[in-house]
């Protein structure tokens, strides 16, 4: 089988990664990379794809890189706002598309891709750590399963040392970004909740504190899901100290993970902590799921229903924010 061709779209930090982990496997060909700033693509190649032979081709116009190339897929990590045309005109040129997260920044955009990807029968993933863990499949698994009776109750935060660092960069141009610290680091642990619940969202009262900034930093948002679950979650972006933890109070017993990364989790039943939870399977990186589906070996950890849900609870999020009242997500028509 011929190795998938694979193009990068936008070459800032986190594509590094990307590059790496997919120069390390046998069936994958980085045939391009895109930037507009040509020098940073160059440098992209130079520090994380150097050795490669033939070496990639490169773009600053994702447009004649496809015309040009012809990839099998795209690995998109552009600012935020640009994610909808950018995955589009992937989806456009026969690309299966990775998307890094949030999947787009309107709930109406998110309609209008999910049913591009449906017409184009691509495959379209967004780029969370956690489905793609042993841990959250084993969480999600026992909440559809009612293992531990309803899901009541989810409680859950992380903070970061982001409002400075990030001070001047596209990151705090809502422009570009579509929000703040909710949309960026905070759009793992929103996303780990809505993966694991798996229900449309009924309503939403949030506050955020810009922090000086313009785009929100701090966030305090509840949830009422429309199959019943509540959930208090906290976003920090000004905190010297990073870290998450989420907690899944059922009727019969509580699951705490981490939602960032799914590195742990604690089980407990009616009797107290479960020692040895039975959390089978390995972790991929969401790179290699995307990857492995193409190539028909394994389900798409998330998909465009996933981005749906989410932008439906961000426009929310902002909306409630704004009014200082209760907001009820958009539905789709």
């Amino acid at each position: 089988m011929s190795p998938v061709k694979v193009a990068l779209l936008g070459c800032g930090l986190y594509q590094n990664a990307h590059a790496i982990r997919l120069k390390n496997r046998d069936d994958v060909c980085v045939v391009a990379v895109c930037d507009i700033d040509l020098a940073r693509a160059q440098e992209l190649i130079d520090r994380s794809l150097v050795g490669q032979n033939p070496p990639p081709e490169v773009f600053s116009d994702p447009g004649r890189m496809y015309d040009l190339v012809h990839p099998d897929a795209s690995f998109i990590a552009t600012p935020h706002t640009l994610h909808y045309d950018h995955a589009v005109q992937a989806l456009d040129a026969g690309c299966h598309v990775y998307l890094e997260k949030p999947m787009v920044t309107r709930a109406q955009d998110a309609y209008e891709l999910s049913d591009k990807v449906s017409k184009t029968g691509k495959i379209l993933v967004v780029g969370y750590n956690t489905p793609c863990t042993p841990e959250f499949e084993y969480l999600r698994s026992q909440m559809k399963n009612e293992v531990y009776g309803r899901l009541e109750l989810v409680v859950g935060h992380m903070s970061q040392d982001w409002l400075v660092p990030m001070r001047g960069t596209w990151r705090q141009d809502p422009k570009l970004s579509g929000g703040g610290q909710a949309y960026d680091s905070g759009a793992h642990i929103l996303n780990s909740l809505v993966w694991v619940v798996q229900s449309p969202i009924a309503r939403v009262f949030a506050f955020l504190d810009h922090c000086g900034s313009s785009v929100d930093v701090n966030s305090s948002i509840n949830i009422r899901f429309e199959n019943g679950t509540l959930a208090a979650i906290g976003v920090s972006g000004n905190c010297p100290q990073t870290g998450a933890h989420m907690s899944f109070m059922f009727e019969h017993g509580k699951i705490e993970i981490d939602p960032w990364f799914g590195g742990w989790i604690n089980v407990h039943d009616r009797h107290g902590r479960v020692k040895y939870p039975q959390v089978t399977g390995k972790m991929q990186y969401p790179d290699d799921n995307f990857i492995d589906a193409i190539l028909g070996r394994d389900d798409p950890r998330t998909s465009p229903s996933d981005g749906v849900i989410q932008s439906e609870l961000m426009d929310a999020i902002y909306e409630s924010a704004r009014t200082g009242r209760p907001a009820q997500p958009n539905m789709r028509p």
